[in-house]
């Protein structure tokens, strides 16, 4: 029974931390006017660049749409990153 919760828990996590990824792509991808493909090689180029697991990564992203605020290592790569992709066509209007 132990090992079922623990299996449960185990998933309940996962399932956030991939909400959370997912919100961080659609946000990346609306404030960059780029492709949810490209949102997510930002956000694995961060993660691999600046050492911080990705889930991490992804949480600060969402909070930095509501706070303005983001760790300066994750904004410097951040940036690098972003500059590297090649905006949409036209941004939706």
């Amino acid at each position: 029974m132990s090992e079922l919760r623990t299996e449960v828990g185990q998933l309940k996590h996962a399932v956030r931390a991939h909400a959370t990824v997912d919100q961080a792509i659609g946000a990346l991808a609306a404030i960059s006017n780029i492709r949810p493909e490209q949102a997510w090689d930002v956000l694995t180029e961060v993660s691999q660049h600046t050492n911080i697991k990705l889930r991490l990564v992804a949480e600060q992203v969402v909070e930095w749409t509501c706070d303005g605020e983001l760790a300066e290592e994750v904004r410097r790569e951040l940036q690098r990153s972003l500059a590297r992709q090649e905006p949409c066509a036209a941004p939706p209007s």
